[in-house]
């Protein structure tokens, strides 16, 4: 389907009740964004170590010793790795003119970086054996000596040392080889850069700053010489993009439409992961790098996805659609246009924590959308009713996001979208969630259940019986009590809309004081004067943190 456009947002700002206006649901999103993208274990890991051979290219040409092996005791089996003791008599070897010599050395000082543990990575560095390494990095080098360099180099960047490999210039000519005859050669510098890029946003700019990185990894990415070459160029290629501050967009652009045309073609399950977690990158921004990512077509591949088998991939696919939908009406839509609600249903009900949490993130996100989007959700009584379950059931952190849900379209929606929320049998979780902790989801609850019973006044539909009911009178009547401004402040004024709460002289008499350091009420304190004029001013709200 296409991706059709909306009403502009102003509009749509006027209908959001106070508090919950679209410039704050936009500010929400941005905000969970920042703090799911720090949960990395699901991410793979930024960088990775190479301690087996890529293919067979170096199997029959392995040596059965490294020079200087046997006088230190080492075994002559090729299984047996060099030790520090050797590196004298391995950087004569690196050195020699002999060309053989040369590619057993580099050889022996690999086989030393790919032990499993604790490799003498700092001992290789003190020798000053790098610069040497990285001149083998040239089209002329022998390839077997080149891939030999590259696969050294890419086990010190995968360590704390990374830097190092920067400082001896080793990028420009991994950059180069990325265009080697040799495809084992290319897949391996592929392998070093992407580690580097993994490391901090500064190596990860300085690479990108390197003529032809990006256009020589796209290459390998578009024409991959193997499956191994894909996934390695596809994880490198997620490294690029990675890191906050977010590298420049156009710079990172290009791979853009590659990234969805890899989505939409390629099934291997771990390219799909590290294609997704790169448009993921991509698309946690402003709405420039959320409009580069929907113009590339991505979104129904992404939305396909969301289908696959394995939580790796449904997990950054999923994160995507969320940075999506947080962008403006014009990408909300066209993850709805679609069929975005009905891909994101079954995951509503996900063995995992961490998915459901994310689905009903995304749909808070349509929730705070335009009415279309708000109807298009409404029309979608299973997609209400797995949100509401989840609000009533699920883990505190899935609960968070799943009132987000009921309270945007609540106070974003009409009448008939509120007599959705009940009749799927909203009231009773959000009054349940009057008496939990945080205060920030407390006021969301009130703001849900003051749009409740706005759009059901002078109806059929008994709000104030159906919250009495659900014991949420006397919740809301506890928290006139409350140390937090805002909720204090939310319960008196529904108190005295609509459930008869009297504003006699004595209650003015014994107003809280407030606590002018943390905006909180201090109760308990002395009674002060009633305030005169437009009452107490509160100032801003301070900030919430949704930290899991």
């Amino acid at each position: 389907m296409s991706c059709s456009s909306s009403k502009s947002s102003a509009a749509r700002q006027a209908s959001f009740k106070k508090g919950v206006d679209g410039d704050a649901a936009r500010s929400r999103r941005q905000q969970t964004t920042v703090q799911i993208r720090k949960q990395k274990r699901e991410q793979g890991l930024a960088k990775r170590r190479n301690s087996t051979v890529i293919n067979n290219f170096v199997n029959a040409a392995e040596a059965p010793a490294a020079p200087g092996a046997e006088a230190s005791g080492s075994s002559s089996s090729s299984a047996m790795a060099p030790t520090v003791e050797n590196i004298p008599a391995l950087i004569a070897a690196v050195n020699a003119a002999d060309g053989h010599m040369q590619t057993e050395g580099v050889r022996a000082f690999r086989k030393m970086l790919s032990v499993e543990q604790s490799p003498p990575v700092q001992a290789v560095i003190d020798c000053g054996v790098l610069p040497r390494l990285v001149s083998f990095l040239v089209p002329d080098a022998d390839p077997k000596t080149q891939f030999e360099a590259a696969w050294a180099l890419t086990n010190i960047a995968s360590t704390e040392h990374t830097e190092v490999v920067v400082r001896v210039g080793a990028v420009p000519g991994l950059v180069l080889c990325l265009m080697s005859p040799n495809a084992d050669v290319r897949e391996q510098c592929a392998w070093c850069l992407g580690n580097i890029a993994g490391d901090s946003p500064k190596l990860r700019d300085q690479v990108l700053a390197t003529p032809n990185a990006m256009r020589n990894l796209l290459a390998n990415v578009t024409q991959p010489a193997s499956p191994s070459m894909l996934r390695n160029a596809v994880w490198a290629l997620s490294n690029f993009c990675r890191g906050k501050p977010q590298p420049d967009l156009q710079v990172v652009g290009p791979c853009i439409p590659v990234l969805a045309a890899i989505l939409n073609a390629v099934q291997d399950k771990e390219v799909l992961m590290d294609a997704s977690w790169a448009i993921s990158y991509l698309s946690d921004g402003d709405d420039a790098r959320i409009g580069a990512v929907v113009d590339s077509g991505a979104v129904p591949s992404l939305l396909k996805l969301l289908g696959h088998d394995a939580a790796s991939v449904i997990t950054p696919a999923l994160r995507s659609l969320g940075n999506i939908v947080s962008g403006n009406d014009k990408h909300t839509q066209c993850t709805v246009d679609n069929g975005g609600l009905l891909a994101l249903l079954p995951l509503l009900t996900h063995s995992k924590k961490a998915i459901r949490k994310e689905t009903c993130w995304a749909l808070s996100n349509i929730a705070a959308g335009t009415q279309s989007q708000i109807n298009a959700l409404c029309a979608q009584p299973q997609v209400i009713a797995g949100v509401v379950h989840q609000l009533g059931n699920a883990e505190w952190d899935v609960k968070k996001e799943a009132a987000w849900v009921i309270s945007n379209v609540a106070t974003g929606g009409t009448r008939d979208h509120v007599r959705t929320l009940i009749a799927q049998g909203a009231l009773q979780p959000v009054c349940d969630l009057l008496i939990v902790e945080d205060a920030r989801i407390v006021t969301v609850a009130l703001d849900a259940l003051e749009a409740f019973l706005k759009s059901c006044q002078d109806t059929e539909v008994d709000i104030p019986t159906m919250i009495d009911e659900c014991d949420g009178i006397d919740k809301v009547e506890a928290l006139q009590s409350h140390e937090n401004v805002e909720v204090y402040e939310k319960a008196v004024r529904l108190i005295e809309t609509y459930f008869g709460g009297e504003d006699d002289e004595e209650n003015e008499q014994i107003q809280p004081q407030v606590n002018a350091a943390n905006n909180t009420f201090a109760f308990g304190a002395q009674p002060v004067a009633a305030v005169g004029g437009g009452g107490f001013d509160f100032g801003g709200q301070g900030g919430f943190n949704f930290n899991s």
